[in-house]
């Protein structure tokens, strides 16, 4: 079955001849299309595959990446379209292509295994596995050729091939060996100790020790953006007063965006720069990324008051909705790093170029060189081939109604070169930070459009994602879901649907956010070690089980279920949840404050369990009418990243819930209820004291 012309074109390097398609042409995912047309027998991961694998005695070449991956597409060029390399995975493996966006289980379990064989791990990820799923070698990216102390990938497959023919008992004892190892690193012991102040006070300290001062962000090339370190840092400045901690965030939040890792005419981050600077980055855009990075501003700017970390993050939620946007309501996952097959091509600028387009639209020969120190531009260029990555240099001062024309005439001029690649694929976890920050967004800059953008993206979720009320799909695309959901999905959507419902005070966001936590604690809780699973009863099963614990480039599960259980245990009085979210956070409490980098989210939640909760319910007929939009909107005024903001009608489904229960609109009116613990403020219709009484009762909580 040949893939769509729509679908081959998302890949730098598909062939079109329908002859050669393979079982990968009938996936959804652009990153898996994107090898269809290979001369390699590709299977996508499934029963198929691994029962030929044991039905011919073969190993496994499983090989994994994602469609924004540069060096993937590299390799593929290289290797995967090379027919002899292909005749040998084809005669002695079963080769099985993953895209890790849509089976991230299967991604962390063998990424940990080749860091546990290399002691590294990256992307192309290359594993041989048995029959049995075991590993026993495996890498990242290998040549066609000898190259940098690196074999020929040739000389690998034909190594490999002829241990499992002639030496099948050390393949097996390697595998054996691999596997126990693996499983003993993935075991979750259960804690015994909840985490103290002095561990967060601890944790801060650290990363000081780690802080770059000049630069900002934690230690050298390359760097990350740190989102989930930074909200921790600002709810440790809110707890201190401490000017060096919020120094750590802001020069950070400075920092980035001044970069070229932040698209400084369209909007949008990297995923990472390559250098110390934030100047250049690796190009390709995750959907993760910005809405992580659109929430930190968003905090930033609550916290802090500064006017520019608002407008970073509507640039940021602006690229997500423009260039990520589906027509459906949600979102795709990534532009690609490369078009015409040089990374960065689409974004870079000669001097000459920038210049010219810059007089052609009028511009004096003064004014085009204040652009052009404005964003760092040179003759000799700050990346490859004399091309300058745009960035704001320190100290440079120019007007911003000019340096605005001149972005809007770049931004035209762009639009005629070939964009990158999009991932087309919409993934459920990913949509569900989305709409928290595009929840987020609507109540702190009180912006109708992302209000408009949530609530479709709601919608989005109940018509694509959501099955038999409470399950979900990992993935969907043009209509096609697939895959049943990971725990990340669940919490992650969840966590979504709260900001959804403080923002549009619906009650929809609300009960299926509780459907959804329901249905992971019965599927994915592991009451044993006091985690949750990643996967549940509807996965196969493997040869270890993961339990995500770290914050890495996207937030942990548990670490975002740490967070989320005790603000549901609030709204809909179940204890029972508080209690999970403590074992979760007894569960990683002796190493929180040892690598606090690693643990952003999960030291908010312990953050969090450490002073007693805050609500504010904003009652009312109509959750659209404009008092109880602007009650909403003031609670949220005051920095106090702890508050619980909720909304009820009388007729809502919700209004039984215990937090809910005796609040309604008095006298008719849109009112106000602001809580902490079991005290609560008389209630109020007055926009000001709503402010005022979240921030009274948060001083009384520090």
């Amino acid at each position: 079955m040949a893939a769509t012309a729509e679908s081959l074109a998302a890949g730098p390097s598909c062939d079109t001849r329908a002859d050669m398609a393979n079982r990968l042409a009938a996936e959804t995912s652009p990153y898996l299309l994107q090898h269809a047309h290979n001369p390699v027998d590709w299977y996508p991961w499934g029963a198929e595959a691994l029962d030929r694998a044991r039905e011919l005695d073969r190993p496994i070449f499983l090989s994994i990446g994602y469609s924004a991956c540069h060096w993937c597409h590299v390799m593929e060029r290289e290797s995967f379209e090379d027919p002899a390399i292909a005749a040998l995975l084809n005669e002695h493996f079963v080769p099985i292509k993953v895209d890790r966006e849509e089976r991230p289980d299967v991604d962390e379990l063998y990424m940990a295994a080749v860091q546990a064989m290399t002691g590294s791990g990256g992307w192309p990820l290359n594993v041989f596995l048995t029959p049995a799923l075991e590993p026993f070698f495996g890498g990242t990216y290998f040549p066609p050729e000898d190259r940098h102390g690196l074999p020929r990938f040739s000389h690998v497959l034909a190594s490999i091939a002829d241990a499992y023919a002639t030496r099948r008992d050390e393949v097996a004892a390697s595998a054996a060996g691999i596997t126990a190892h693996l499983r003993h690193q993935l075991e979750v012991v259960p804690g015994t100790a909840d985490p103290q102040l002095s561990q967060l006070e601890a944790a801060v300290a650290r990363l000081a020790s780690a802080f770059d001062a000049i630069e900002g962000g934690f230690g050298g090339a390359p760097k990350f953006p740190p989102a989930m370190t930074l909200e921790f840092l600002l709810r440790a400045w809110r707890r201190t007063g401490d000017g060096a901690t919020l120094h750590m965030v802001t020069r950070t939040l400075d920092a980035m965006a001044d970069g070229g890792i932040n698209d400084q005419l369209g909007g949008g981050f990297a995923r990472y720069a390559t250098d110390a600077r934030w100047l250049v980055p690796h190009f390709e855009k995750m959907l993760y990324d910005n809405a992580l990075l659109a929430h930190a501003y968003l905090e930033g700017f609550r916290a802090t008051g500064d006017d520019r970390y608002a407008l970073v993050a509507c640039a940021t939620l602006d690229f997500m909705l423009a260039e990520l946007g589906t027509d459906d309501g949600g979102f795709a996952s990534a532009l690609d790093a490369d078009s015409e097959g040089e990374e960065g091509r689409f974004y870079a600028w000669t001097d000459a170029d920038l210049r010219g387009v810059l007089a052609s639209v009028g511009m004096s020969g003064a004014e085009v060189d204040a652009v052009a120190g404005a964003w760092g531009v040179t003759p000799a260029g700050s990346w490859e081939q004399g091309r300058n990555v745009l960035h704001r240099p320190r100290g440079v001062a120019v007007d911003p109604a000019l340096l605005d024309r001149a972005r809007l005439a770049l931004l035209a001029a762009r639009t005629d070169r070939a964009r990158p690649g999009r991932d087309e694929k919409q993934l459920a976890a990913w949509n569900g930070l989305a709409l928290r920050a595009l929840g987020h967004a609507a109540l702190v800059l009180d912006d109708a459009r992302y209000a408009d953008a949530t609530q479709k993206l709601v919608e989005f979720i109940q018509r694509h994602l959501v099955r038999d009320g409470d399950r979900l799909w990992r993935t969907t695309r043009d209509g096609r879901a697939h895959t049943p959901a990971f725990a990340e999905d669940y919490v992650l959507l969840a966590d979504g649907l709260l900001a959804a419902h403080a923002a549009t005070g619906r009650p929809e966001p609300l009960v299926l956010a509780h459907s959804l936590v329901e249905r992971a604690v019965a599927d994915f809780w592991d009451d044993e070690a006091g985690v949750f699973t990643e996967t549940g009863p509807e996965h196969e099963a493997g040869i270890a089980r993961v339990r995500s614990l770290v914050d890495g480039a996207m937030p942990a599960t548990n670490s975002v279920a740490a967070d989320l259980l005790p603000r549901l245990a609030l709204l809909v009085g179940d204890a029972e949840l508080e209690r999970r979210a403590q074992r979760i956070l007894r569960s990683v409490s002796p190493a929180l404050d040892r690598q606090p980098s690693m643990f952003g989210r999960m030291l908010a939640a312990a953050d969090r369990s450490l002073r007693p909760p805050i609500d504010a319910v904003v009652a009312a007929h109509d959750p659209d009418e404009p008092t109880a939009r602007a009650l909403r909107t003031a609670a949220v005024r005051p920095y106090v990243p702890d508050l619980v903001l909720a909304s009820v009608s009388p007729e809502d489904p919700t209004a039984g819930w215990p937090i809910f229960v005796g609040k309604e609109p008095r006298g008719g009116e849109a009112t106000a209820y602001v809580c902490r613990g079991y005290a609560c403020d008389a209630p109020t219709q007055d926009v000001g004291a709503v402010a005022r009484n979240v921030a009274a009762l948060s001083r009384g909580g520090s």
